[in-house]
């Protein structure tokens, strides 16, 4: 068995170039938010993410949420959003039944209220350090709670992570998300708390799904670091640092998996 990917994008945020990546001209870019859809042999239609979604644009209109918005500027039409994408290629919402969230920030999760009958799997790292912050303290790690659903807490499936064996290294653990082998999810933190990303089986071969671990796909395949005033944003700088050498060191040793990461166009296959 094996699953097709199918990254797509929901909305974008504006940004300095020379901000992610060091020597980079001083210009706006446009990064996309992507999320990327799975068609599964059994349990159908999963997302890796959700971008950016209406609750966002809603937010940053109102304090603290403004905040937001000053700083990362965000560009989502009414149908950008991960649900009208879906709709459109022949999903409805209610056959979502399967969220894999990367971390909980905005341009992640801005989408997780239009999916009602999903379960949301992600590591209980990612929570814990956030489910008690609001306001400015919220904002501040680009977390808005308002985004996410009323019932989140009951909805969250834990990742449960165990010993990856040689076949991983250097990621010494792995969870199977639905315990065949065909999605796992990788520690990824330091960006975010509790940051995961995802190995997905394809027939072609594997595809590493790495979330925020790099901005781009050729400084998650190389040693490009960003601007300093970028890590004043991460959670843990150290972390972030060793979460990209890991997963430069896991496609060095695996180089026919192709790469995706959220604010980049994919990569195709080698």
């Amino acid at each position: 068995m094996s699953v097709r990917v199918i990254p797509l994008r929901a909305g974008a945020c504006l940004n300095l170039a020379a901000i992610t990546e060091r020597g980079a001209p001083w210009r706006v870019q446009a990064y996309p938010a992507g999320f990327t859809l799975i068609l599964h042999p059994t349990r159908g239609p999963v997302l890796f993410d959700t971008g950016y979604g209406a609750g966002v644009v809603a937010a940053m209109r109102r304090w603290p949420g403004l905040i937001y918005g000053l700083i990362t500027p965000v560009q989502c039409g009414p149908h950008d959003s991960a649900r009208e994408q879906l709709r459109v290629l022949g999903f409805p919402p209610d056959e979502v039944r399967h969220v894999i969230v990367s971390h909980l920030h905005a341009d992640h999760v801005g989408g997780l209220r239009d999916f009602p009958h999903a379960t949301f799997h992600l590591d209980r790292r990612a929570w814990d350090p956030l489910r008690a912050l609001r306001g400015v303290r919220a904002v501040r790690r680009a977390y808005l709670p308002e985004l996410l659903p009323d019932d989140f807490e009951d909805r969250c499936a834990w990742l449960n992570f165990k010993p990856g064996g040689d076949a991983l290294d250097p990621f010494a653990e792995a969870a199977d998300v639905f315990g065949d082998g065909l999605l796992r999810a990788v520690p990824l933190p330091g960006h975010a708390p509790g940051m995961v990303g995802l190995l997905a089986q394809e027939d072609a071969g594997l595809t590493v799904l790495a979330a925020d671990a790099a901005w781009s796909v050729r400084a998650g395949r190389e040693a490009r670091p960003v601007h300093p005033l970028a890590r004043v944003a991460f959670h843990d700088p150290a972390q972030e640092a060793a979460s990209g050498a890991a997963l430069r060191a896991f496609l060095h040793a695996n180089p026919g998996a192709r790469l995706h990461v959220s604010h980049d166009h994919p990569e195709d296959w080698p």
